[in-house]
């Protein structure tokens, strides 16, 4: 059985660091903030080690789930001189098809294995061992990670070399910013026309408009009130690598370079670590301070 590792006890880390444990194979955790790594390793009895290089020692495989690409390049760097050889490295931040494809080339010649893992499901999915997780890397250690995978998520699909996972998230990436500003100007007009709100989300959300998202999100919109689930920096910065790799194309997504303008300008207005969820707050100033109907 894989000694696992785990590398960043975020919203989203930490509960999937959990599930490892629950699955008997978290043996070790590592935080910037050291703190959560030793509250974690008294709950669980996992080592809590000082340092990267520690925590590849200690471990066979180690997860990764940190918030940027300069973030995964340093945790590569850290990790290095304390893996050996056919270790394991899963990365499950979602950061550029270059990053994963430079942490890959980076600890080929060590002879450890490396895959992009980036997943969906939000913080829930990440508590119920539910994600979904898109992996890009080589097909054998694919399938020797399987068992790790399989803890933290229910939907597991290899999608090609190293940067195909993330490849496929930034694809999911774009529809999520579709799906957000259509059921943020959804539930704004809905309010508009004072509707009675939850029996909006509980009826649209069994029909053929609705999803993942407005069933769990939509809530948030009637309550006024937006925990951070999924915050609008990070999700900005996932439409921003999208944008990236599209303009090696040539081409500009409207989609994503709308949500952009929104997500900065709920940035500007001090709202840049709510839930994206947030996007609501600028539709309902759309109807708020629009002439009223005769």
């Amino acid at each position: 059985m894989l000694r696992v590792g785990f590398a960043g006890l975020g919203a989203m880390g930490m509960p999937m660091a959990k599930n490892l444990h629950k699955a008997g194979l978290l043996a070790a955790a590592w935080n910037r903030s050291r703190s959560k790594a030793e509250a974690l390793a008294l709950e669980t009895g996992c080592l809590a080690p000082a340092t990267l290089r520690e925590l590849a020692e200690h471990t066979d495989a180690v997860v990764v789930c940190v918030s940027a690409d300069a973030d995964v390049r340093a945790v590569v760097e850290g990790l290095e001189p304390g893996l050996t050889r056919n270790a394991i490295v899963i990365d499950c931040s979602t950061v550029s098809a270059d990053t994963a494809r430079w942490a890959a080339r980076s600890l080929a010649p060590r002879g450890v294995g490396f895959l992009d893992a980036p997943v969906s499901g939000g913080v829930e999915g990440a508590q119920k061992g539910t994600l979904a997780i898109m992996v890009g890397g080589d097909a054998e250690v694919f399938s020797k990670a399987g068992p790790v995978l399989a803890a933290m998520g229910r939907t597991v699909e290899y999608f090609g070399p190293s940067g195909a996972g993330q490849a496929t998230k930034a694809t999911n990436q774009i529809m999520c910013a579709g799906i957000i500003r259509a059921c943020a100007e959804a539930m704004a007009f809905a309010e508009a026309h004072q509707l009675p709100l939850e029996r909006v989300v509980s009826t649209l959300g069994a029909g053929a408009g609705s999803s993942w998202y407005f069933v769990h999100r939509a809530p948030n919109m009637v309550r006024g009130s937006y925990p951070a689930g999924f915050r609008v920096k990070l999700h900005a910065k996932d439409l921003q690598i999208c944008r990236d790799m599209a303009a090696r194309f040539g081409v500009s997504l409207p989609v994503v370079d709308s949500m952009l303008a929104e997500y900065a300008e709920l940035v500007s207005l001090g709202f840049g670590d709510e839930d994206i969820s947030a996007a609501h707050r600028l539709k309902q100033a759309l109807f708020r301070t629009a002439d009223k109907p005769a």
